[in-house]
């Protein structure tokens, strides 16, 4: 975990907007505000999935210079609220998480909980928001959203047989693909909407790529491939020259209405 007086709720890593494809990761980091201290949680904590997503960060940012294209980073820990989420979703800021109590999030005021949305849930989402934008105006077409996540091996004593899934709602031009390719490689266990449903109302992707119609998909990857440097790298190797063939495919700067399985959009 790090901290600074100086604390930025979002990060961008810069790269061809011409090219119209944005990279996002919205657990890259595990950072709080100074003020916040640990959330009255030992320092072990963060070093945990709770915390963030486990080598998210590298693989964004390596994947980014490997397609030279922009990526928007959050900056801060999903324990002080979860950008992944809609604003009336009651996980968005948790009191307990795969057996964790988190002291600083309980009780919580309405009013706390409205300051970390100011300071640090709509700033990530305004950057965003804006790269998506200008990615769609210096492209001229509509971009392509690739969101990188990661997931702990092991959840609520269960022991998760994948080592890699993909997470979409019903717009299936990127994820079909997607799974297809990772699948080639049959050392692989490759899961399909696991090890979580890509139906998740108001979270990054519904509120950014659904509702306008671009082409995106989640890509979750355990996190016991990425933990280290070298792991990471290699997951961005393998995943640069994909998401380079799908962004190749001709429907996939269309704007096309899906819409969601949790509900009307």
């Amino acid at each position: 975990m790090t901290r600074s007086t100086v604390f930025t709720p979002f990060d961008i890593v810069e790269g061809d907007r011409k090219k119209g494809v944005v990279l996002l990761a919205d657990h890259a980091r595990r950072g709080l505000p100074e003020e916040y201290g640990s959330l009255g949680l030992p320092a072990s904590e963060f070093d945990r999935h709770i915390a963030y997503d486990i080598g998210v960060e590298t693989v964004t940012r390596e994947l980014a210079v490997l397609l030279d294209v922009p990526a928007v980073l959050a900056g801060f820990s999903r324990l002080l609220i979860d950008p992944n989420r809609g604003e009336d979703d009651p996980t968005m800021i948790r009191q307990l998480y795969d057996g964790t109590v988190v002291p600083g999030n309980y009780p919580i005021a309405p009013e706390e909980r409205e300051r970390r949305l100011d300071r640090f849930y709509r700033p990530y989402h305004d950057a965003v928001g804006a790269m998506i934008a200008s990615v769609a105006h210096a492209s001229g077409k509509a971009p392509f959203i690739f969101s990188v996540h990661s997931f702990t091996p092991v959840m609520q004593g269960f022991v998760r047989p994948w080592h890699v899934g993909v997470l979409w709602d019903r717009d299936d031009r990127v994820a079909r693909p997607l799974i297809d390719m990772l699948a080639e490689d049959k050392t692989l266990v490759v899961g399909d909407n696991e090890p979580y449903d890509g139906a998740l109302r108001g979270d990054t992707m519904f509120r950014h790529a659904i509702v306008n119609g671009y082409a995106h998909a989640l890509i979750e990857i355990r996190q016991d491939l990425i933990a280290d440097r070298a792991g990471a790298l290699a997951w961005a190797d393998r995943l640069a020259p994909i998401v380079d063939a799908i962004d190749r495919r001709p429907d996939i700067h269309d704007v096309k209405m899906f819409g969601s399985r949790t509900g009307p959009v």
